[in-house]
């Protein structure tokens, strides 16, 4: 049996400078989290994350909203500014919580759609906690193709 003896460092287990910076710009920054609170006066509001993209003939937006039930959210589209708001019930209140890491309280989110779309046409989908909302773009800006002919 062989032993190794090391030597003591105590700046081995030491994060270095740029490890630490990459970890604060990672949590801040590229994690999507509903912790990022922002003030609304009174009260703070979590920050809903979102997907959001666009096609040739929609524009499709997409948020996790694990735990709650469609009636609990509220989606208007008023204008170009499409807001996505509800609330994420509390934990219970009788236990002691050795972890508890879950947001809840209120959220709120706004966009705002920058093409003409369809408001009429809107459709929101709800599966397994994933929200997803659909917006035709208008017939105006939506691609269309063009037929060469000859003389």
């Amino acid at each position: 049996m062989t032993m190794f003896i090391r030597r003591a460092d105590p700046f081995r287990e030491a994060m270095t400078l740029r490890d630490a910076m990459n970890h604060l710009i990672e949590d801040s920054f590229v994690r999507p989290t509903w912790s990022g609170r922002t003030d609304g006066g009174a009260e703070s509001t979590l920050r809903l994350p979102l997907d959001a993209y666009s096609t040739q003939d929609e524009i499709v937006i997409i948020a996790s909203v694990p735990g709650l039930k469609p009636e609990n959210v509220e989606i208007t589209l008023e204008g170009e500014t499409l807001s996505i708001s509800g609330e994420v019930p509390a934990p219970l209140e009788n236990v002691n919580y050795f972890l508890q890491e879950r947001a809840f309280g209120r959220f709120h989110r706004q966009l705002i759609v920058n093409v003409p779309i369809d408001a009429e046409k809107a459709n929101a989908d709800f599966d397994n906690g994933l929200l997803t909302i659909t917006i035709p773009k208008a017939e105006a800006v939506r691609p269309r193709a063009i037929k060469v002919t000859h003389k």
